[in-house]
């Protein structure tokens, strides 16, 4: 009995010896080098978060401005656009037409008057059908004028149809006051900054009749300034609009100077009133009063569409002295001369020449 207890004893304790004597197995070779990696990886952070950081060089580079964007697409857009542009169509109805002289019809601001050039009631017998110009062939006649001159225009005219001096463009009613407000409000903000704030502008006025139309510089005189801002309009704007308000009012512009008066002493009367600058007028002339002979030099997308068509490399023209120039402005009147009288339809052919730059479908 004695010697089992002792061979048991025995037995335990070589047990114990054996399992505390046996040697812990290695690490795998994948486990230590991943552990040594981020070991050394922590040392390099400590030591980059220790050691001063040399800001890198700085690039210089010549960086090439884009040229600026014209704004002929929106503001000549809010020219020609009224305030309640679901109206129906007008009718079509032949009138004289003249290409230096107003060919739009326009309404008197405060008493909706129209004033238009003569309806032609038929043709006169002693005239060979045609030859007179009317509201119904002013566009074909102009047409075949710019083809005649130059047999490059061919192309331009036959994809692009101008729907503002056809017989129904033609036939659209326009307030004078509208139109040049409108410019105002449209300069220097995008075309749908320009929408919305028209819009707001409009909404101050309550009409009796429940209908969404421009109000008349009458209403606007009698509206303040800063109720005015309300609509989303700049000091300066609100400022302008109402001086434009009081030239309507007191008389020194009306719908009957703006029809009749040479192009000359138009573009005087109304470059003499606060926010409308040369090239706004030129505008109001060419969409809202729908004059043929009107030309801007200083419109960049005529500029670069003239440049292109005479055969520029307008990709590789540079700014020079911080103003985009594709042409001077002398080339241009020399080109666009021997367009006349018909040079609004040349203008609006021009911006027509890359529409991959200069985007002018809503001129239309």
């Amino acid at each position: 009995m004695a010697a089992t207890r002792r061979s048991s004893r025995l037995g335990v304790q070589s047990d114990a010896k054996s399992t505390t004597a046996q040697p812990i197995p290695p690490l795998p070779e994948d486990h230590r080098t991943n552990s040594t990696q981020k070991s050394r990886k922590r040392k390099t952070s400590i030591s980059k978060a220790i050691a001063p950081v040399t800001p890198p060089k700085r690039r210089t580079e010549r960086i090439q401005l884009a040229p600026p964007l014209t704004p002929t697409s929106s503001a000549a857009r809010a020219v020609a656009e009224p305030a309640n542009s679901t109206k129906p169509r007008n009718a079509t109805v032949a009138r004289l037409a003249d290409p230096q002289a107003t060919n739009a019809i326009l309404l008197s601001p405060e008493t909706s008057r129209v004033v238009a050039s003569k309806i032609i009631e038929s043709e006169s017998p002693s005239q060979k059908p045609g030859t007179r110009v009317t509201t119904d062939n002013l566009l074909d006649v102009a047409c075949a004028h710019l083809i005649r001159i130059d047999e490059r225009m061919r192309p331009l005219i036959e994809r692009n149809h101008c729907k503002m001096f056809s017989p129904e463009g033609l036939a659209e009613k326009i307030d004078p006051f509208e139109s040049l407000a409108s410019g105002i409000i449209s300069q220097q903000v995008s075309g749908a900054a320009a929408k919305s704030i028209k819009a707001k502008f409009v909404a101050l006025f309550d009409t009796q009749d429940k209908t969404t139309r421009f109000p008349h510089p009458s209403e606007v005189m009698a509206v303040s300034i800063e109720t005015l801002r309300t609509a989303g309009l700049s000091q300066r704007k609100a400022e302008y609009i109402k001086g434009l308000a009081e030239k309507f009012t007191n008389g020194e512009l009306s719908t009957a100077i703006l029809h009749e008066a040479p192009y000359e002493n138009l573009v005087e009367r109304l470059v003499a009133v606060r926010g409308l600058g040369r090239w706004s007028v030129e505008m109001f002339a060419c969409f809202g009063l729908k004059r043929m002979d009107v030309f801007s030099v200083g419109d960049l997308g005529v500029q670069r569409g003239m440049a292109a068509f005479v055969g520029k490399d307008v990709a590789k023209l540079k700014s020079k002295g911080g103003k985009w120039k594709y042409m001077s402005e002398k080339e241009m009147l020399e080109l666009s001369k021997k367009f006349a009288p018909y040079r609004s339809l040349f203008m609006w052919l021009m911006w027509r020449v890359e529409d991959s730059h200069t985007d002018v479908s809503t001129l239309e």
